[in-house]
């Protein structure tokens, strides 16, 4: 635990000069992907060899898995979507190989849904918070 904790008190330092460039995101976006990198850093244990091989490639699979969600908020296609991010894992677990093993690479792909699950549920839970006492009635 102290270990991840000095890992996200890492990246959150490296990301303030980012932030200091100007807003290109949402605020909170540059501190959930620094949660992001230290959550799949630590769950697939990456020595720093493989994590100076890895992160660039993942910053190359991410832009364009972005590039995907974007065409969807414009057109909406689920299937394209869902088509379209599957031909982008198995391109990058191609890619993946150069820095990582085969099961790491798995264990990625398991760590970012996880990741997901995580951020969905704290949303989730801050907007129980927001919301007065006895739902919407």
């Amino acid at each position: 635990m102290k270990k991840l904790f000095s890992v996200l008190v890492m990246f959150c330092w490296l990301c303030l000069p980012a932030q200091s460039q100007g807003p290109k995101q949402r605020p909170m976006a540059g501190l959930v992907e620094a949660y992001k990198t230290a959550f799949i850093t630590q769950r697939l244990n990456l020595t720093t060899e493989e994590a100076q091989k890895f992160w660039p490639i993942y910053n190359s699979y991410i832009a364009e898995v972005r590039q995907v969600n974007l065409i969807y908020h414009q057109d909406g296609n689920e299937l394209h979507m869902e088509e379209s991010r599957l031909n982008i894992k198995k391109k990058y677990s191609v890619e993946f190989l150069k820095a990582i093993s085969p099961g790491k690479i798995n264990d990625f792909f398991k760590a970012e849904k996880d990741f997901d699950v995580i951020i969905r549920r704290e949303m989730q839970r801050r907007q129980m918070q927001r919301r007065p006492f006895g739902g919407g009635q």
